[in-house]
């Protein structure tokens, strides 16, 4: 009698995993949940599993030392800086991840940011609660239109911010030396290397992978060279901003403003000064949520383990780089 494959999902934030297990089904596949934060027992929970679902739990190279007939880790979401990628690849583990399931979500949400820092909303509103009504608050402000807007990475989230950004006509320039000039042209974008990016953007939005190449990439040396008053957004990873240097920089008057949907620490820790500075708007990392987002996520998450548990390939492999691998194209997963 054949055993029931063993998919273990290692943790999750969802009500339940309804729409995993009926996409499983199928196949014949058992689901098991647990809630592990500590390697120990992600390693007691998923030693024989043949497959992991993972959203936050450390999937670490002690973790995947021990498994004995893992197929694939399969990432909910886009970032995979959870999992060790290095010790999969040496183990022949495939990780896969859901770079497609909130796109419009990410881009929508990264406009948000933008266009609430450009209007300098927060600060407008705490004006209001005050008492104070005045017509032309919290000077200066600056129209869109014709500003630039330099998008750091140009994946398939960034592209769709460029498209928003360029319907409330701002120029836009992207830096990004994994994606070929005709990608550029294509979408009406200037192709620009990293010191102009900085220099000649009046806002800069983040849609970077966390890898060990783009760990803290914004940091001192990044601020100094952005131009004086520009604005900052991060919808992609906290790590790849230095959030000390980024403190430094505001308390300099560096920067006029700041939107972040991602930090490195998370939930963000009480008596930052972050909290405290008017220019800054911050979100809890939910750039990616909408109802239509969450169940997209799941039941692609889910295809990518039947994929592979029926011998197929999957389509999204992470390679320890940090890129995915889709036939033979490579790109920035975000």
């Amino acid at each position: 009698m054949t055993m029931p494959l063993q998919v273990v999902v290692t943790d999750h934030g969802f009500p339940n995993l309804n729409i995993e297990r009926e996409t499983l089904e199928p196949i014949q596949a058992t689901v098991t949940e647990f809630q592990c934060k500590h390697a120990e027992e992600v390693i007691a929970a998923a030693r024989h599993a043949d497959a992991i679902m993972t959203q936050w739990a450390p999937i670490t190279a002690e973790v995947i030392a021990e498994l004995q007939q893992c197929r694939v880790i399969v990432r909910y979401g886009i970032g995979t800086d959870n999992v060790d990628l290095e010790a999969a690849a040496k183990k022949g583990i495939p990780v896969v991840n859901v770079p497609d399931y909130a796109l419009d979500e990410v881009a929508d949400h990264t406009m948000t940011l933008l266009l609430a820092s450009a209007r300098k909303l927060p600060q407008v509103m705490k004006q209001i609660q005050t008492g104070a009504w005045i017509t032309n608050p919290c000077r200066p402000m600056f129209s869109l239109a014709g500003r630039t807007l330099g998008l750091a990475g140009f994946g398939n989230i960034a592209r769709k911010v460029a498209h928003r950004a360029q319907a409330f006509g701002m120029q836009v320039s992207a830096y990004d030396p994994y994606v070929e000039s005709a990608q550029f042209a294509a979408a009406d974008v200037s192709q620009v290397d990293w010191e102009a990016l900085l220099q000649e953007s009046d806002f800069v939005s983040i849609h970077l992978p966390l890898t060990k190449d783009t760990q803290h990439l914004f940091n001192e040396q990044a601020f100094s060279l952005m131009k004086p008053g520009a604005y900052l957004v991060n919808t992609s990873r906290g790590g790849v901003v230095h959030t000390e240097d980024l403190i430094a920089a505001l308390q300099r008057g560096r920067l006029a403003g700041v939107g972040l949907d991602v930090l490195e620490q998370e939930p963000i820790a009480p008596d930052s000064p972050l909290l405290s500075m008017p220019e800054v708007l911050l979100t809890s990392h939910c750039a990616w949520y909408t109802e239509d987002a969450l169940a997209r996520l799941k039941q692609l998450a889910a295809t990518e383990i039947v994929r592979v548990l029926s011998g197929e390939q999957p389509k999204h492999i992470v390679n320890k780089t940090g890129l995915i691998q889709h036939g033979h194209m490579r790109r920035r997963d975000l």
